[in-house]
């Protein structure tokens, strides 16, 4: 079967008097039925070409399925007088909600997805939020994978809607404390969240008021409330900028406040308790500090340092209890939970009054008392982990929830009593079959990049896997946003090491793993470290003899299926194959366009090509414009037709031209999936069978094919 052609359809784009030929432009008519014939082609030749591959696939798909313990639950956390817990019974792809009154024997359901979901293709539920009187639950749903959700408000007494449906929203809301009003946010034609409403229960949606309007189309428009119910917070936030409004719950047709008015490359996010919030800022600190300021002052002046910055430690959240602080930092790459007794000083509680340079009186709020002497931190057992805090609703306890994982050890939930310094495992990730995390080997390794940079490598294989360079080997990596790509358990890619893969994510740059820094050097005029972080880890792996070209593969979704496709044209001869998912390929063209979804709230992450130094910059690497006549590795390049991330058409695009120009034989497989969007199926089986598919296609091509 010959590979679809894609019909060539000229489009002259041009910008800073220059001009670029988009031969396949014509590609991004969603409803246009040529452009549905030519995605059901190119699936066609996909499962043609991979028709051999179908008995691997279901045998890859039974087993990842077998070793998931199918009737789960998860670990209960209580909240208002109510238990609450989330189970899974054989055969649900979807889980069923419950709750539990504390004086009650039996919990009832609020919501079984697995009905929910019974008449579509896709099915999404969240923002789950109850009122303060625990009589309402509004809920987000979306069916059609645009993650554009439509509201629904649950009586959970009657056990029935009300009429009241939201449309447009992102999914979440936040109630008022009398339970009679729901704040929400609205998208608009770009899917970007702008508007924050007010909803009356038993109103018409119609009529619902707008309480903040961001005309910025670089921001984006959020609405929480404060661990401690006190405050509605309305959120706005650009990639170096965040501003927030407040709002008495118990006076939701009060007049919103503002907090701190935004400013360029100032960022903070905040915790209320008591009379004061605490405030996670960038403010005269790179990698972040803890300041603290009163509910009433609450200006930049007025903040005062608590958690001082620090150069080799990024601050990255804080958790509040009535006697504690909790803090997530990350030092050299790893998370460390740091635990520090916290209360207000009997003797020094209260405001004093500073005179400030000018000569006027601004009170200070005294500094919450921090016993340095019970600071401490948790141990960890492996070489590379991730540690994170989970469910802690409530102020007034001593004990800790928090997760922890590594590539060899599953997902566990632990209690931690702050005061004893005991921690109990309540849970462990079930892993059915003959698992043992004794047979599996992790370790943390530093590449060397051409600039000189160290840059980290969590590897995991199985114990008996030769290290002589005769093993296959998939490098992972995202590095964007300053999203931090931890060590984490996958019971999926267990089917890859049991045949004798090695498995390495490299925490290139774009990233945070290394503090803020890490983020600054992978992004704007320095994105193409990311890419050269990936190529030199690859170097780094064949030249220390844990695998050869032959048997190197490469795997990114998303930001990292641009990386994908970086490495792909700068580095074609080092991989046997390439899986590219959801690639962000098409970067100059999708910037340059504000109607499509992400990109207005992105130019301080990619670069505005609107300006000519970042235009010319960004074309040196997008994948589509730097498509050439040459040889490619074998790839593969999946998408979703609903897509609401990264259009479907960029890596339709880039195929195309793919098919076109490179000069090799090797395999081009395109395959979109027409039913979901951006983070494929929605059910928890049919997810496996994506993970399957990409398995397949890469087993398939190793030189080594050893059974499990």
């Amino acid at each position: 079967m010959l590979p679809p052609k894609a019909k060539k359809n000229p489009k002259t784009l041009t910008a800073h008097n220059h001009s670029r030929q988009d031969d396949y432009y014509w590609l991004n008519q969603r409803e246009d039925p040529e452009v549905i014939k030519h995605l059901e082609a190119e699936n066609a030749y996909f499962e043609a070409r991979t028709q051999v591959q179908s008995g691997l696939r279901e045998e890859l798909f039974q087993e990842i399925k077998g070793r998931i313990k199918e009737d789960d639950s998860s670990v209960p956390y209580v909240k208002d007088g109510y238990e609450y817990q989330t189970k899974f019974e054989t055969g649900d792809q979807y889980p069923r909600y419950l709750r539990r009154k504390l004086d009650e024997a039996e919990a009832k359901m609020l919501l079984n997805v697995n009905e929910m979901a019974e008449s579509y293709d896709f099915y999404s539920v969240g923002g789950l939020n109850i009122s303060d009187d625990n009589r309402y639950l509004a809920y987000g749903e979306d069916t059609v994978s645009r993650r554009i959700y439509t509201i629904y408000i649950k009586d959970l007494l009657t056990g029935q809607n009300l009429p009241d449906q939201i449309p447009n929203t992102t999914g979440g809301s936040v109630w008022s404390a009398d339970g009679q009003y729901l704040f929400y946010s609205v998208k608009d034609d770009a899917l970007r969240p702008y508007k924050i409403m007010r909803h009356r229960l038993g109103t018409a949606p119609q009529d619902d008021a707008v309480i903040y309007e961001e005309s910025d189309e670089t921001f984006r428009a959020f609405v929480g409330r404060t661990k401690s119910k006190k405050f509605i917070v309305v959120g706005s936030a650009q990639t170096i900028s965040t501003e927030y409004h407040l709002l008495r719950a118990d006076n939701p047709l009060g007049e919103l406040r503002v907090f701190q008015p935004r400013e360029r490359d100032l960022e903070y996010s905040i915790a209320h308790i008591d009379d004061r919030f605490y405030v996670l800022t960038n403010k005269g600190a790179k990698n972040f500090q803890l300041m603290v300021t009163h509910e009433d002052q609450t200006a930049k002046e007025h903040w005062q340092t608590v958690i001082p910055h620090r150069k080799d430690t990024l601050l990255e959240d804080v958790d509040l209890f009535k006697n504690f602080l909790v803090l997530s930092e990350r030092t050299n790459g790893l998370t460390h939970l740091r635990i520090l007794a916290n209360a207000p000083d009997a003797d020094d509680s209260g405001s004093e009054s500073n005179i400030t340079a000018s000569g006027s009186s601004v009170a200070k709020y005294s500094l919450p008392h921090i016993d340095y002497q019970s600071d401490h931190y948790l141990d960890f057992p492996d070489e590379a982990y991730m540690a994170y805090t989970s469910v802690n609703p409530e102020f007034n306890t001593e004990t800790l929830r928090f997760g922890y994982q590594s590539m060899t050890t599953p997902a566990s939930t632990y209690d931690y009593d702050m005061v004893s310094r005991e921690q109990t495992l309540l849970k462990q990730q079930p892993v059915l079959g003959k698992f043992s995390s004794d047979d599996y080997v992790s370790e943390r390794r530093f590449s060397e990049s051409r600039d000189g940079t160290k840059v980290p490598l969590s590897i995991v294989y199985k114990k008996d896997t030769p290290k002589d360079g005769s093993a296959p080997l998939l490098l992972y990596a995202y590095g964007s946003y300053g999203h931090s790509m931890d060590p984490y358990f996958s019971v999926a890619r267990l089917s890859l090491l049991n045949r004798g893969f090695i498995f390495v994510i490299t925490h290139v740059r774009g990233g945070e793993e290394m503090g803020r820094h890490w983020y600054e050097d992978g992004k704007l005029l320095k994105k193409k470290n990311t890419f050269t972080d990936f190529v030199d880890a690859a170097e780094w792996l064949l030249a220390n003899d844990y695998t050869t070209k032959a048997s190197l593969f490469a795997m990114g979704g998303s930001a990292g299926g641009l990386l994908m496709g970086a490495i792909a044209n700068m580095r074609p001869d080092l991989w046997c194959g390439v899986v590219a998912q959801v690639p962000f390929v098409d970067v100059v063209t999708t910037m340059l366009d504000d109607s499509i979804p992400l990109t207005t709230g992105e130019y301080d992450e990619w670069g505005n090509p609107n300006e000519k130094e970042y235009y010319d910059y960004i074309l040196g690497y997008s994948p589509y414009d730097q498509v050439e006549a040459k040889d490619y590795p074998n790839m593969l390049v999946t998408t979703g037709l609903h897509d609401s991330q990264v259009q479907y058409w960029e890596p339709a695009k880039w195929v195309a031209k793919l098919r076109e120009l490179k000069t090799d034989d090797n395999e081009l497989l395109l395959h979109t999936d027409m039913k979901v969007g951006h983070g494929g199926a929605s059910g928890r089986f049919d997810s496996i069978k994506d993970v399957a598919r990409d398995y397949a296609w890469v087993l398939s091509l190793s030189p080594q094919k050893s059974t499990p």
